[in-house]
């Protein structure tokens, strides 16, 4: 058995790789940089650096691992930005889209494409309450995500409607206790997770063949995103963003 997981090197995608690896899981970690090397691991582990902003690493990746059996593909890799769409960098969220959609699209297929042929195989994609709602003072991160919950959504129902016995799944946690606030210029004033119960929480949902994972913690949320007014989503989610901002000052 084996699996692929991106954005492997902290956080979640780390986390899930010590998962899989105690249930007897070879790894496959893909990540931009040298950094942090899962401890005690008994099972085999390949890393690949590859950064995955770069539309060719993404072809680059797939050729690379195509004659491999791969059992699971996990799309983890990713970021945020946070402040005025006016103001915030045009490179930077450029860089946000090639990776946490044209790294997610590519690889998604790709690997699809060869899991449809063989009828097997599981892809989780990682996506966020995010993909739910717009998040005005992070508009490009949460299209991103509403990008990946509405493809794997598609995806999972021509599956379904070909009787395929390969499996998609969404994991759409709040905010959980990563690097990401760094990296987005963001604090959130909302509890966090932890990545570790995040990642078993997700795993053992794809397991169970969950279309759309979500932690406890956050269901009333995306109950609330279902029925209240848009523009009352946005008040909201504009007052939590600002008050974030601010107070990461």
């Amino acid at each position: 058995m084996k699996a692929l997981i991106t954005g492997a090197s902290s956080g979640i995608g780390y986390d899930m790789a010590n998962y899989l690896g105690s249930l007897g899981y070879d790894l496959i970690l893909v990540s931009k940089n040298k950094k942090k090397k899962l401890e005690n691991s008994k099972v085999k582990v390949r890393y690949l650096y590859f950064d995955l902003t770069k539309e060719e690493n993404c072809y680059k990746l797939y050729d690379l691992l195509k004659q491999e059996k791969i059992d699971i593909l996990i799309n983890n890799a990713g970021f945020g930005d946070t402040g005025n769409f006016s103001e915030t960098s045009l490179e930077k969220e450029l860089n946000m889209i090639d990776l946490n959609i044209k790294a997610y699209h590519i690889l998604t297929k790709l690997f699809l494409k060869d899991f449809i042929k063989r009828d097997y195989g599981r892809i989780l994609n990682v996506a966020s309450m995010a993909s739910f709602m717009p998040g005005p003072y992070m508009a490009c991160y949460y299209a991103t995500k509403a990008y990946i919950l509405n493809l794997s959504l598609a995806i999972y129902e021509e599956l379904k409607k070909d009787n395929s016995n390969v499996h998609i799944s969404i994991f759409c946690p709040g905010p959980v206790k990563t690097n990401f606030e760094n990296v987005a210029n963001v604090k959130f004033n909302i509890r966090k997770i932890e990545s570790s119960y995040a990642a078993k929480y997700a795993i053992d949902n794809m397991f169970l063949n969950k279309l759309i994972i979500i932690p406890f913690n956050m269901k009333l949320n995306h109950l609330l995103s279902k029925i209240a007014p848009t523009k009352m989503i946005l008040e909201v989610n504009s007052l939590i963003q600002k008050r974030d901002e601010k107070n990461d000052n």
